[in-house]
């Protein structure tokens, strides 16, 4: 757990690339089954849309970006819509530092579990916040999906969803659609300026660099000659694992021991 504390080390290929911890994130995606959430992470590390839908136990992906000279990585938690094991959809919420709650336009289900969701991560880490004496900013982005179908379908109203984050500027709505990239990047964009990230983590501002750059990636002189002007890259690790449950409650535990507070208090439960 050390190296979680000092550096986070991305290893690809044949590259170790180092991240300071300070700019290290984990961007949590949260939402009922079959409302798109994996096919918009797919839209921001791929750009591309998968029509067959795989239902999803809980993937994870990293990205890690050379931006300026300076490294930053973005770990990416897609969740069960399923939620079987609640606990660890708790965890997951203790941990996040960026929030995407999705739902779809034509599935009213889908919204009320988003409001649920919502509610819950404002409860989850007040908790750790009231122990942590962290900042209250908690950046989210609350998604209504397939704004691509037909009018006829819809079932929640736009104002429905902009009233879910008209109280907290920490907090955006946007409609998009994932099959036809329709708003995504923009959501995006938004979502890392709440958090105070540089835009260029947003899909379409980097550029796209594969494993057999990896090598030269972090060094601050690195540039590809047919893109001399750009200084902004992004590359995906093939063979990034979800840090064991160990890790992250090792890592929720350092973050309340480090304020040194003595006395107890309320407890922040996992179950």
């Amino acid at each position: 757990f050390q190296d979680q504390a000092m550096m986070k080390t991305m290893s690809g290929g044949n590259c170790n690339l180092n991240v300071p911890a300070k700019n290290s994130y984990r961007m949590v995606v949260l939402g009922a089954s079959r409302v798109g959430k994996s096919s918009i992470v797919s839209r921001f590390l791929n750009g591309r849309f998968e029509d067959q839908y795989t239902p999803t136990i809980e993937d994870f992906h990293r990205k890690v970006y050379n931006i300026r000279g300076d490294m930053y990585q973005l770990d990416i938690l897609d969740t069960s819509g399923n939620h079987p094991f609640p606990a660890m959809r708790r965890l997951s919420i203790l941990t996040g530092d960026v929030f995407i709650l999705v739902f779809s336009l034509d599935n009213r289900e889908s919204f009320d579990e988003v409001k649920r969701l919502q509610k819950q991560i404002l409860e989850v880490k007040s908790c750790l916040k009231n122990k942590t004496k962290e900042s209250a900013d908690l950046p989210m982005v609350i998604c209504g999906n397939k704004n691509d179908h037909s009018e006829i379908f819809r079932k929640v109203r736009t104002d429905e969803g902009e009233n879910l984050v008209s109280s907290d500027e920490n907090c955006a709505y946007f409609e998009v659609s994932a099959k036809k990239n329709t708003n995504v990047d923009e959501m995006f964009y938004v979502l890392f300026s709440m958090a105070k990230l540089p835009h260029e983590m947003s899909p379409s501002l980097h550029r796209k660099i594969s494993i057999p750059y990896g090598d030269t990636f972090q060094q601050k002189s690195f540039r590809m000659r047919r893109v001399k002007d750009m200084d902004a890259y992004g590359m995906i690790s093939p063979f990034a694992r979800r840090p064991s449950v160990n890790s992250d409650l090792k890592y929720i535990k350092s973050k309340v021991l480090r304020e040194g507070q003595s006395r107890e208090r309320e407890k922040c439960t996992i179950q």
